[in-house]
């Protein structure tokens, strides 16, 4: 399985799930899905996931989880990245590059009204659970790897600094605002 399979697999489990938008329940229908495949493409689906963690560990984004989730740790960021691969192909894909698009999604202005976080640590286990239920054990060591890259220098101040986030996100940060 690669990434285009991967998303195939996202799709599929989204067209299933009755509110598009639920990351817990997208995951659990992939997860259902990868575990009726061979072994080898849940495997491969391990590393496919990874590799879009290691797309999508970018400080833009990461300043992005940061206003919407009202701070944001390692783990955090993680979590939030696996909701965003949970929304599908296309929306990641936009945000990655323009993390203030966000504030466009309808699923993150209702996050914004609710005070709900942007969050999905099911994600990172897809691929876990479905080798734990084709096969009854746990996924081999090794399963994956991931390479981050770094991070953009320019980023490298403190997220809780408000008008610098808001200089780089405004969209994003006004919606966080109201």
């Amino acid at each position: 399985m690669d990434t285009k399979q991967f998303w195939q697999l996202i799709e599929e489990a989204r067209s299933q799930v009755l509110v598009p938008d639920n990351g817990d329940a997208i995951a659990e229908g992939a997860a259902a899905l990868l575990a009726i495949r061979p072994v080898e493409e849940i495997l491969a689906a391990q590393q496919a996931l990874w590799d879009l963690m290691a797309d999508s560990y970018r400080a833009p984004l990461w300043g992005a989880a940061y206003v919407i989730n009202g701070g944001c740790s390692d783990d955090g960021f993680d979590y939030f990245r696996g909701w965003l691969i949970t929304q599908g192909r296309e929306t990641f894909e936009r945000v990655i590059t323009d993390p203030d698009a966000l504030a466009a999604l309808p699923v993150v202005r209702a996050f914004a009204e609710r005070g709900i976080d942007g969050d999905c640590e099911a994600t990172l286990s897809i691929a876990w659970t479905a080798y734990q239920t084709a096969t009854g054990e746990n996924l081999p060591d090794g399963a994956f790897s991931i390479r981050y890259p770094k991070l953009d220098p320019e980023w490298g101040f403190n997220f809780a600094d408000r008008d610098e986030l808001s200089r780089r996100l405004p969209r994003l940060t006004d919606l966080y605002s109201e």
